[in-house]
């Protein structure tokens, strides 16, 4: 089977509320579960995913339409969980698209109980997110074109405002962040909850250091823009795989002031 390219794949990516009703493929459902299995991140934190049936678990959305599978990862409460969580997360979405199935994050919008029960988290584990899997119908239905129309789904913050040129008072330009331009462009793309984006990154030479710009309150579960700063993560790492770069992630706060509200969290450097 020929891969797309992983800037295909995150290009093209669109989250799906919409499923045209026919159940998964037993090949796809298998390859899904392989993924499961091998889903890696660059923090060696294990991230346990499982497929969940809405009828036998009484799973509801109500932003999700024609499917009645999902699925759902838990991870064991540790530093960095969030990143590790988002990553991988995101890989097995990406993986899915590659194969023609749909996925979308659910984190406020699903009764949380009932997937808490049917992915049997311990105390010292949570479950941010989960996420229907299906075909994509055709039609989006009114309820999803609304939502996305509401939350700007498909807009995104200019380069500039996003990626910093050695301090967060030096808007980065794509021809300026030279190796790491594609890199930069797919982390742009990274969805997050509500579209609110809080990656930035700032380039030192060989190093991207990245932030994260809180814009919405932590809850007891977790940091959810943490997970959106691990899936941006993924994006960046897999493209600069892509693109031949031999970087890794370190945790080393440069001490470049920032924003209100903006915290330092990991640095890639080659």
């Amino acid at each position: 089977m020929h891969m797309p390219s992983i800037k295909d794949l995150i290009t093209e990516r669109k989250s799906v509320r919409t499923y045209d009703g026919t159940p998964l493929k037993d090949t796809h459902k298998k390859l899904l579960q392989e993924r499961f299995s091998n889903s890696r991140n660059p923090f060696g934190i294990p991230v346990e995913f499982r497929f969940l049936d809405a009828r036998e678990n009484h799973l509801t959305s109500p932003v999700i339409i024609g499917t009645d599978l999902y699925f759902a990862a838990k991870v064991q409460r540790q530093p960095h969980f969030e990143l590790a969580y988002g990553y991988s997360f995101e890989d097995v979405c990406l993986y899915a698209s590659s194969l023609g199935i749909g996925t979308v994050m659910l984190a406020g919008t699903l009764n949380r109980d009932a997937f808490e029960k049917a992915m049997e988290v311990q105390k010292d584990e949570v479950m941010p997110c989960a996420s229907p899997v299906g075909y994509p119908a055709a039609k989006k239905s009114l309820r999803e074109t609304v939502m996305r129309r509401a939350i700007k789904a498909d807009e995104r913050l200019p380069f500039g405002q996003l990626f910093f040129d050695g301090s967060f008072d030096r808007p980065l330009t794509e021809q300026a962040a030279g190796p790491f331009a594609d890199a930069l462009r797919m982390t742009r793309l990274s969805p997050s909850a509500a579209n609110r984006q809080p990656v930035r990154a700032v380039l030192c030479g060989k190093c991207v250091h990245f932030y994260e710009a809180r814009s919405i309150k932590e809850s007891p579960i977790c940091d959810i823009q943490l997970v959106d700063i691990g899936i941006a993560l993924c994006h960046f790492d897999l493209t600069a795989k892509e693109d031949g770069m031999d970087g890794h992630f370190v945790f080393g706060d440069p001490g470049i002031s920032a924003p209100a509200e903006t915290r330092y969290i990991v640095t890639y450097t080659l």
